[in-house]
């Protein structure tokens, strides 16, 4: 008899940390909160405390303040994937490419923005109630930027794209661009004023340590299994206990760990360094922005000023692991191509080091939706973020929020309208497929 058939869904594995995080290590130590240790009951389980997990707590409580509510986070707020994170919660669609882009409807261009933008207002609302500064959460807009002919081709053909949907932006010939980064290696760039730039790891803290009663946080507190308990369902871990009505599956990728959406999701990492402290006066241009790249799986790239000096954050490579985990050689080896795309970008830099690498896993999904919805009776999924964690998650935990309630709104439309994730080949046509894909988008992105 299968798990599903038994209504019992056991972790065939745990969350593990992909090194350090610049980000965590630039922050003082968390004092998490204590680890279940006792049976409680609530009207919702959320399993995960990232970004989807976070959001779907916040928007219960908004919904019905008197909501019960228990996250379990498996490791420490910050720690997984959503401290990874690049940090831009992005409003608009993210890929530049203009063969993509010129597809899509209008119809869809605005689902996504909806989507996206959503994530951005409850983001918003949370600093704003809570006095978060811009170190935390500056909605300053993003950069697109280009080093080649070809990235400068993308980026006006989505120029145009975005002026036909009445989308505020600029574009940026070479020297504007490197009067904003400091480089003479970016041939143009586009901005767009929407996007909003957050330090990852202190933000999910300061959203997890708003959260109220009646809405309780766990962290260490790995969900093992849960299984249907009368008209809803328990949850155990390792020394406690939850039983719930109805839970929410917000650990992306993890969610195959408990049997769902099993030969739907791709396990992909993706890798940054960040340098070690430099004088600003070494590099010109504006001491803070953020950059993603004119060509899809091109190299993103932060400026960050902090009181000690300044640091670069280049994050690039992504690799197929369908472990969900990675090796200290992984992480070594695409600090190597960060060390030249560093080098490439910022000459007058030489002898600023990396002090930190680290890697952060995605769910995608081969036909790009979200895996979403309801899973099993009670039980919904916000997970395969297909790599916007900030934005897509977000949003995915929103939604899962409002279905639980029985809360209808246009982002709900929005996801209802979605088709299912796709099943993938069997293997090891799958592994075979993904390995040379990332490959090729990689080798088309060349210099960006």
């Amino acid at each position: 008899m299968s798990q599903a058939a038994k209504n019992v869904f056991v972790a065939s594995r745990l969350p593990k940390r992909a090194g350090v995080s610049g980000w965590v290590a630039t922050l003082p130590p968390r004092t998490p909160r204590p680890a279940l240790g006792e049976a409680i009951s609530v009207d919702v389980a959320i399993i995960g405390g990232g970004f989807a997990g976070l959001s779907a707590a916040h928007r219960l409580s908004r919904l019905d303040p008197s909501v019960r509510v228990a996250v379990l986070e498996a490791g420490i707020i910050g720690e997984g994937p959503a401290g990874a994170n690049s940090g831009f919660i992005i409003d608009l669609p993210h890929e530049v490419s203009s063969d993509d882009f010129s597809g899509e409807s209008e119809g869809k261009f605005h689902d996504s923005v909806l989507l996206q933008r959503s994530a951005i207002a409850l983001a918003t609302e949370l600093a704003a109630e809570n006095g978060w500064g811009k170190e935390l959460f500056d909605p300053c807009g993003r950069y697109s930027i280009a080093m080649s002919a070809e990235g400068d081709k993308h980026l006006e053909a989505y120029s145009q794209q975005l002026a036909k949907m009445g989308e505020a932006h600029r574009l940026l010939k070479g020297q504007e661009i490197e009067a904003v980064t400091g480089s003479k290696a970016f041939t143009s760039g586009l901005f767009s004023p929407g996007t909003v730039i957050i330090q990852p790891a202190a933000y999910v803290r300061g959203v997890a340590d708003c959260l109220k009663e009646p809405v309780r946080l766990f962290e260490q507190t790995p969900a093992l299994s849960f299984e249907r308990s009368g008209d809803g369902w328990l949850v155990k871990t390792p020394k406690g206990s939850v039983r719930a009505g109805k839970i929410i599956m917000a650990n992306n990728g993890h969610a195959e760990s408990f049997g769902f959406f099993r030969r739907r999701l791709l396990h992909v990492f993706t890798y940054a360094s960040m340098t070690e402290e430099f004088d600003p006066a070494r590099l010109g241009g504006e001491r803070k922005w953020a950059a993603t790249p004119a060509l899809p799986m091109g190299t993103t790239v932060r400026r960050i000023n902090t009181d000690g000096g300044d640091r670069i954050l280049v994050r690039s490579r992504y690799s197929y692991n369908p472990s969900i985990e990675i090796g200290d050689a992984d992480i070594r080896s695409a600090g190597r191509l960060h060390d030249g795309k560093f080098a490439h970008r910022f000459p007058g830099l030489a002898g600023v080091g990396m002090q930190y690498r680290w890697g952060g896993a995605m769910a995608l999904t081969h036909n790009h939706v979200p895996a979403f919805g309801e899973i099993e009776r009670g039980v919904f999924a916000a997970c395969g973020c297909n790599g916007l964690g900030a934005s897509n998650s977000t949003a995915a935990g929103i939604a899962a929020a409002e279905r639980v309630l029985g809360h209808n709104s246009e982002l709900g439309r929005v996801y209802s309208r979605l088709a299912a994730p796709v099943l993938l080949p069997p293997q090891p046509l799958t592994t075979i497929g993904a390995k040379i894909h990332l490959a090729y988008r990689e080798w088309q992105a060349g210099t960006e």
